[in-house]
């Protein structure tokens, strides 16, 4: 029988989204393998705890400001230099921290933003992570029926020079021409900031606009059985189902919705952080929490799991 070993993981962050890896020492298993740090949880350790010390024992530094993140089973096989286990990795964010970063252990360390690695190879059992971690935690969705126009470009400059990196162009209301108006002069202020944008509509579409990506509604997702080429694909999803179909077709991410009530739907109650937590529980894919979101609650989502939340009104 295979043995479980839990692991507490590290991610050190930096304020310009980079992540600190380090290589695997001389002597351990996978040696020369890039990872996040960490190490095994101690029988009567807490998850929290086991952060800490390794952090302490293996980087030099005290995490002082960690968050929760996702938990990770994977089964690796045997190697020459190491046996076959599986590990559920207990990730957390590491914000900030006391000491300088010292290499105890005789490994290597490299900053890497994970939309630009250049270190390899990377183990198994974070690559699912490094995808995940090269979406933003922010994902906007556009308001122009509500807004107007001219205030919603105005919005949307003010949010690319604070930061924003991922848009979805979600205008039903727009005939082809008004859209192809429209998306010239998103793409061309959203280019100048290496911010993605999608659209809400076909793949072909999408393409056919210039779009980096494309969002599929819960309709298109169920219906779909390739995932297109050449985009970033996202789903709504709003019950398990379409989470797996999400997965089973190794789509980018999924927007999972609603976890409160909204203004546009008010009688839906929303899933609440529970239910959505145990959604998100063992899937693959990275998910955007949406409905009654605020940037307020991007602490408890990504606690419950996700990579981050979807606002379309109160990011504007």
């Amino acid at each position: 029988m295979t043995k479980l070993v839990q692991v507490a993981v590290a991610i050190l962050t930096k304020p310009n989204g980079e992540y600190l890896l380090a290589s695997r020492p001389n002597g351990k298993g996978w040696a020369g393998w890039w990872e996040f740090p960490g190490g095994k949880i101690e029988s009567g350790e807490t998850p929290e705890h086991a952060l800490i010390r390794e952090s302490q024992e293996e980087l030099g530094v005290t995490p002082t400001q960690i968050q929760p993140w996702i938990k990770r089973r994977y089964d690796y096989p045997a190697t020459h230099d190491a046996e076959a286990k599986t590990v559920l990795l207990h990730f957390f964010f590491v914000h900030a921290w006391q000491g300088d970063l010292t290499a105890r252990e005789g490994q290597q360390f490299a900053w890497q933003h994970p939309r630009n690695l250049n270190v390899s190879p990377v183990l198994p059992a974070n690559a699912p992570i490094m995808q995940a971690l090269s979406l933003p935690p922010i994902y906007a969705i556009s308001n122009l029926q509500e807004m107007g126009e001219a205030a919603f470009l105005h919005a949307l400059k003010q949010q690319l020079d604070q930061g924003l990196q991922l848009l979805q162009i979600r205008e039903p209301q727009l005939d082809s021409e008004a859209l192809a108006q429209l998306s010239e002069q998103v793409l061309k202020l959203c280019a100048a900031y290496n911010c993605r944008c999608l659209l809400n509509g076909s793949p072909e579409q999408a393409q056919q606009l210039g779009y980096q990506g494309v969002h599929l509604n819960s309709q298109r997702l169920m219906a779909l059985t390739q995932k297109p080429e050449n985009l970033l694909v996202g789903g709504s999803c709003h019950d398990i189902a379409q989470l797996q179909q999400t997965q089973a077709l190794q789509l980018d991410f999924a927007l999972l919705s609603p976890v409160l009530p909204t203004k546009s739907h008010p009688e839906a109650a929303g899933l609440g952080w529970e239910k959505f937590g145990e959604m998100l529980n063992g899937l693959e894919t990275p998910v955007y929490g949406l409905g009654g979101m605020r940037p307020a609650h991007l602490s408890q989502a990504q606690a419950c799991g996700a990579r981050g939340i979807s606002m379309q009104r109160a990011l504007w």
